[in-house]
């Protein structure tokens, strides 16, 4: 076990999966701050929990003093990073990466402390030198430095080729800039280790021994795992979709019930990975049993809350989620959607309402819900899947909409 204050949290709550050289990183933590960085492609405009095991990390260096670097790609997003991707990422224009940029750097904020101390994170964006590379400079000063063969033999490289869409040869430069970003963030901010999942293993070794040939000095390379849940699921997504960062897309209301919904398996491992919760109290809230496991989930939703929408955002989200659950109620900060009154007054369809609330993908699925019995309307289940809905299920102005035990909508007259 790692003896640096921070090497040592990581390992105990489950960030490192792989390390260039963990025995003299682990002295490096010891001897001083270190400045570690993740690279970010501005690929929307927002993050989502796919991303958080990254940021959770970024924001433990900071915690244990050591310095923080979220690297905007702003030059790679031109390329599109194609690790263990079944096809190439679209590209997209620069209007749309730099809005994709400012909408993304709302999702650190919450997360870390940004300025100049040697604590404080940095944002430096990778266009601010890659945009100035000739193509003679970089083939001369880094391309001499890689073997094509070793980048072939890259399990994110090898993938895709066995696969029907090939790999460009713009996609083939993505490891060479990468590892260019590193010596950049080396020699501009004293950068040390980079960090970043597991896919990218084969990229942070390249800028590892990038910066060892040309400018002989050792830097570090770290991965964390890549996150599924207990029964397999990919982290980050949802029934609905992403499970985004940011209020604008996705509402603090449902990023606590995305929490809240966790597996019972998955509560322990999570509380590690999501929170700042002490690991003695993790221990012990992982070790409950039966209904009071539920009492951990709720622990977990709004302590992750808290760090991504604030603490009045998760307890109201909290709050909402005992009244709708508990007490039967319609939560006034339920999210749902606006009808106008002269639609409902003609009456409509329960499934296209399933549907435009975000309870039920499509209307098949509205219908399932209906034969299934879990779908209810005031709480009252509905068992007719032709079903209309009107101005006599108001209610105080409102109707609620139900999807199982867990998943509650308004009706909202606008």
């Amino acid at each position: 076990m790692p003896s640096s204050a921070f090497l040592h949290e990581a390992t105990q709550r489950g960030f490192v999966f792989q390390c260039t050289d963990t025995e003299a990183l682990d002295a490096a933590f010891a001897a001083g701050p270190v400045a570690g960085y993740i690279g970010f492609d501005c690929t929307a405009d927002s993050l989502h929990v796919g991303s958080l095991v990254q940021i959770m990390l970024l924001r433990l260096m900071q915690r244990h003093g050591h310095k923080p670097v979220t690297l905007m790609g702003g030059g790679t997003t031109r390329i599109g990073d194609p690790s263990f991707r079944d096809e190439a990422r679209q590209l997209l224009s620069d209007d749309q990466i730099a809005a994709n940029m400012a909408g993304m750097k709302r999702c650190f904020a919450p997360f870390m402390q940004f300025g100049d101390g040697p604590s404080l994170a940095i944002m430096p964006n990778n266009a601010d030198w890659l945009d100035q590379l000739s193509y003679i400079q970089l083939l001369r000063e880094v391309g001499v430095h890689f073997s094509v063969n070793r980048m072939l033999s890259f399990d994110s490289v090898r993938t895709r080729l066995e696969r029907e869409q090939g790999l460009t040869f713009l996609e083939f430069n993505y490891s060479i800039l990468q590892s260019y970003d590193f010596r950049e963030l080396y020699r501009r901010h004293g950068v040390t280790l980079q960090m970043g999942g597991s896919d990218q293993w084969g990229n942070i070794v390249s800028g590892v021994d990038l910066v060892r040939r040309t400018d002989a000095k050792t830097v570090f390379g770290l991965t964390t795992p890549l996150i599924a849940t207990a029964s397999g699921a990919k982290m980050g997504k949802s029934a609905k979709g992403a499970v985004w960062l940011t209020a604008d897309r996705l509402s603090p209301y449902d990023y606590w019930q995305f929490w809240r919904n966790t597996e019972d398996a998955d509560v322990g491992r999570f509380l590690r990975l999501f929170t700042d919760i002490p690991l003695n109290e993790i221990a012990r809230l992982e070790a409950l049993g039966g209904a009071e496991i539920n009492e951990a989930k709720k622990i977990l939703a709004t302590e992750a809350t808290t760090l991504a929408h604030g603490p009045h955002a998760a307890h109201t989200a909290a709050e909402t989620a005992r009244q709708a659950f508990e007490q039967g109620m319609a939560a006034d900060d339920l999210p749902g959607i606006i009808i106008a009154e002269d639609d409902l007054r003609g009456g409509i369809a329960a499934i296209r309402l399933f549907v435009d609330s975000g309870l039920a993908a499509s209307n098949g699925e509205a219908r399932r819900l209906i034969r299934g019995g879990g779908a209810r309307v005031n709480d009252v289940p509905l068992t007719d899947e032709a079903a209309v809905v009107g101005v006599a299920d108001l209610l105080d102005g409102v109707i609620k909409l139900s999807a199982g035990k867990k998943q509650h909508r308004l009706v909202r007259i606008g």
